[in-house]
């Protein structure tokens, strides 16, 4: 940005290719105080507090909200920016979450690839969206400044630079180069040595600190009809509940980012894109494709689905009632019922098919963040925190609890909502105590068929309802 406000960008793509011809190097003309660069598109926030993204524009991520803002910053297929009443908008793709920013204030907000930071008024860290390398999970403390990056964010507080989430080969060595050491000085007493000069104090050499091991925590949950699995710190996986069929023996291995639990089989994402399931496999619904790459899967009662990395579905399992069979085109996010599945395209709006009585598969028009679908039932959540319900409802689980929410959770006829104030709400049947929510603060809910686990801050999980086959005895991280 030049002193005048104008921009300029340049650069080419790391494939040795000429400059991409999305346009991200072609800024619009104007005023400008500040720019980001994302990956294939920019974002500038102009004198008059509105901003300007330009470069590719699929996902939404140029699609920048009205209003004034104070800062911008651009991700990889999402951006975020900071209200003038401090309040964290972001937009673009949100297959992660990364969009779902808490409410309340914030005095600066970072983009990354699938996650996203803000620094609150008091110096404490809040991030969101995709945790596969822990690099959502902020550490403890006052910082000064925030910036998210792909796998890993860092924070720079008055005693140096902190970094979590998955490390590479350079990431200690660029900590050691951005932390200030420590000055030593040399103190001169008063006393005389033999040539009658004074004698210095020999410098006392600074401990290296021991580094505290970081306790291992639950990141992420899943229920399904009688059992749940949920995700380590590690990138372990743990499951308990009924154990029939090999549903809670989940395979070895500390690569796991992301898991789906259906009604009697399981399927995990690796940090590879490869997806390994296990539990009954019944119509190969536990029988993933064996090539390609994935960003997301998910689990319904006899079939399985997930995203590829380029946002097409691929379904495998019972087809009856053409539940293993998607529709074609981009989408961001799905979410599978007994037998039928939902998804949200690049645009934000709902696709939904297989068993459609009970009008499952007749989805609310409109533009969403987040979805799940229960046994049939489904829920979308909106950008603005609000919840939409169709299908099923003669339990009450498609009346919607009034509030503002930041996740939403479909189970067997009853339906949860965190609030981001780390509250569950719940609504639906209750016959085994599903929806009567124990008492903590929590960052994530999974609905299943007639239980209810929750996530809580510590990172140790909570469940409620149905107790039979030892479904609510959730272990220790």
């Amino acid at each position: 940005m030049r002193e005048t406000g104008q921009l300029e960008c340049w650069g080419t793509s790391s494939f040795g290719r000429s400059v991409l011809d999305y346009g991200q190097a072609e800024p619009p003309d104007g005023e400008f105080t500040s720019v980001s660069a994302g990956y294939l598109h920019a974002c500038g926030l102009q004198t008059t507090g509105e901003i300007a993204c330009w470069g590719r524009a699929n996902l939404g991520r140029t699609n920048a909200p009205e209003g004034i803002f104070t800062q911008v910053s651009a991700g990889t297929t999402h951006s975020c920016a900071l209200r003038e009443n401090g309040a964290a908008k972001c937009w673009g793709l949100n297959n992660f979450g990364q969009l779902n920013a808490p409410s309340g204030v914030f005095t600066q907000v970072s983009a990354g690839a699938w996650h996203s930071c803000g620094l609150r008024e008091s110096g404490v860290i809040e991030c969101w969206g995709n945790d596969r390398y822990d690099q959502s999970n902020a550490p403890s403390g006052r910082y000064l400044a925030v910036s998210a990056g792909m796998r890993h964010s860092c924070a720079l507080s008055r005693t140096g630079t902190r970094c979590w989430g998955g490390q590479d080969d350079r990431l200690p060595e660029l900590i050691a180069e951005l932390t200030p050491t420590t000055a030593t000085r040399t103190v001169a007493d008063t006393s005389s040595d033999d040539e009658g000069g004074a004698t210095p104090e020999p410098p006392t050499p600074t401990p290296t600190p021991t580094p505290t091991p970081t306790p291992t925590t639950f990141t992420a949950l899943s229920a399904g009809d009688a059992h749940s699995c949920a995700r380590r710190s590690t990138g372990t996986l743990a499951c308990w509940g009924d154990t029939g069929d090999g549903r809670t023996s989940p395979p070895s291995g500390s690569d796991f980012t992301a898991l789906a639990v259906g009604g009697f089989h399981s399927c995990a994402l690796r940090s590879s894109g490869a997806i390994n399931c296990w539990g009954s496999n019944a119509g190969n619904r536990a029988t993933p494709p064996t090539s390609g790459s994935f960003s997301a899967v998910a689990a319904g009662r006899e079939h399985s689905c997930a995203l590829s990395s380029a946002g097409a579905i691929s379904c495998w399992g019972n087809n009856t009632f053409s539940q293993s069979t998607p529709p074609t085109g981009t989408f961001t996010a799905i979410a599978l019922g007994d037998y039928h599945g939902c998804a949200l395209n690049s645009t934000g709006a709902i696709s939904c098919w297989g068993l459609s009585n009970n009008g499952r598969t007749t989805p609310p028009s409109g533009s969403f963040s987040a979805i799940s679908v229960g046994g049939q039932h489904g829920c979308a959540l909106s950008s603005s925190g609000m919840i939409s319900c169709w299908g099923q409802g003669a339990s009450s689980q498609t009346t919607v609890t009034s509030g503002t929410y930041t996740a939403v959770s479909a189970g067997g006829a009853h339906t949860c909502g965190l609030t981001s104030a780390g509250a569950i709400v719940c609504w639906g049947l209750n016959n085994q105590g599903q929806t009567t929510v124990t008492a903590g603060t929590y960052t994530a809910v999974s609905a299943g068929q007639d239980f209810t686990c929750g996530l809580k801050t510590d990172g140790t999980i909570a469940c409620w309802g149905n107790s039979a086959n030892n479904r609510l005895m959730a272990p220790s991280p």
